[in-house]
């Protein structure tokens, strides 16, 4: 059996053999076709009524800004509380969020796309970080790997069929519609969702017994925040996402503005776009799933600073080409170098990670993430009145680029340890070291 037929088997033996995984896969690709038909829709109405990359900038600020105010509450929750309900109750809050974009086709006013865009972010991150939360409850330590690949490897399936499927909805059938199946697809995952049965239920494990102590929400999340501290690869994960989202913010805008500005091909232009960056996200997901199923901890590092070094400056050729084939050919090999990084540090943070801080480092992940593409966003959308999306876009490939340098020292100095078990040596670090210290951290700066 070749790599890929290999590969290709450990995806089907998973979704056949593990009930819950099943209904978990089946959940993420109804609802997130959905998303691409929002986001698809959204951008499309901004560009046909106000024709400005400022209002698409604002709309993607509205997404981000409540995804990182809710990135702390939606952790601390998640470690709290029955993450599967948790889920369940983000997903019909969107049913209804999503619906109402309807009226923006009517009345597509600004302030109004901001604000329903702000609300159905915020309720994002309880589901997205709660799956990541969950998925070691239903994936045993010998499919862990493999649940985690084939997770992110769906995520962009569907962000390839469901851009294209999106782009040529909204230009055949109206936004309308596009919205409408959204809301739908938030109602087909949380009734996968609620399928799911393990023993014990979807609450966090926590050290020292069952019972939680009394909750003092922003003290969990500080101790959360500590316990990545203390351990030195999840913290250079963090870091490396910071740096990857400097020009990853920017390029979110940009698809938009290349799609109707650059090549001139309106809704299904950017459809197009995000699809063919889809593909090569497809490729990445399915090859860093062989990668980290072969290489050791160390070919794991080096693997990483190349992936990303390959991702920005593919991403710079995208920006300069002429020829649209051309531009989707490097928007593409952008996206496998990416994707072979995002699935490689997704599973040392599920292997690594303890249960009972998993939502709060996801979420604090996503947070920080969100946090940076904010302010890469804010800064593409203001240059766009003064500078070439060509410009903007050479940029933000190298600046997505440069966080393999951080990597590559990190790795070279020995500051990225392997951790011993689920959460490493860290367990006793972060419960007894005293705030402002981080014990024993290889990170630490030099004094």
């Amino acid at each position: 059996m070749g790599i890929r037929d290999s590969a290709l088997a450990d995806f089907t033996d998973l979704i056949r053999d593990n009930r819950n995984y099943r209904y978990t896969w089946i959940g993420q690709v109804v609802s997130e076709i959905g998303d691409y038909f929002n986001n698809i829709a959204v951008f499309s109405l901004v560009m046909q009524t106000s024709g400005s990359g400022l209002v698409v900038s604002g709309v993607m600020l509205a997404r981000a800004v409540p995804a990182v105010i809710a990135g702390p509450i939606a952790g601390v929750v998640l470690d709290r509380f029955d993450r599967k309900r948790i889920m369940i109750a983000s997903d019909l809050i969107r049913v209804v969020l999503a619906l109402a974009f309807i009226v923006t086709v009517k009345h597509p006013q600004a302030w109004l796309l901001y604000l329903l865009s702000a609300l159905l972010m915020f309720a994002s991150p309880f589901f997205t970080s709660g799956r990541a939360a969950i998925l070691p409850a239903i994936a045993g330590p010998k499919e862990l790997h493999t649940a985690n690949s084939l997770t992110q490897t769906t995520q962009w399936g569907t962000l390839t069929f469901g851009t294209m499927l999106a782009g040529w909805s909204a230009a055949k059938l109206g936004y309308e519609w596009a919205f409408a199946i959204n809301s739908l697809s938030f109602l087909g995952s949380a009734a996968a969702i609620a399928m799911l049965r393990v023993p014990g239920g979807f609450r966090a494990r926590r050290g020292g017994g069952d019972a939680a102590p009394r909750a003092v929400p922003w003290r969990e999340y500080y101790e959360g925040l500590r316990y990545m501290w203390s351990v030195p690869l999840i913290f250079g994960i963090g870091m490396i996402s910071v740096g990857w989202a400097t020009g990853g913010g920017a390029a979110q805008i940009l698809f938009t503005l290349f799609g109707e500005q650059v090549f001139h091909r309106g809704a299904a232009g950017i459809g197009e776009i995000w699809g063919f960056a889809g593909v090569g996200l497809l490729i990445g997901g399915w090859l860093g799933h062989v990668i980290g199923r072969q290489v050791s901890f160390r070919g794991y590092k080096r693997t990483i600073s190349i992936a990303y070094i390959l991702h920005g400056a593919t991403y710079v050729l995208f920006s300069q080409m002429r020829a649209y084939w051309a531009a989707l050919l490097f928007m593409t090999l952008s996206r496998v170098g990416m994707a072979v990084c995002s699935v490689l540090n997704n599973s040392q943070l599920l292997k690594h990670t303890e249960d009972q801080y998993r939502g709060r480092v996801f979420a604090t992940m996503e947070s920080l993430r969100w946090s940076v593409m904010m302010i890469s966003m804010a800064g593409a959308g203001v240059a766009s009145q003064y500078y070439s999306p060509r410009t903007l876009g050479a940029a933000a490939g190298v600046l997505s680029s440069f966080t393999a340098v951080y990597w590559w020292w990190a790795e070279a100095r020995g500051r990225l340890p392997e951790p011993t078990g689920e959460g490493g040596d860290a367990k006793a670090a972060a419960r007894a070291a005293p705030a402002g210290t981080r014990s024993g951290g290889p990170l630490r700066p030099p004094r």
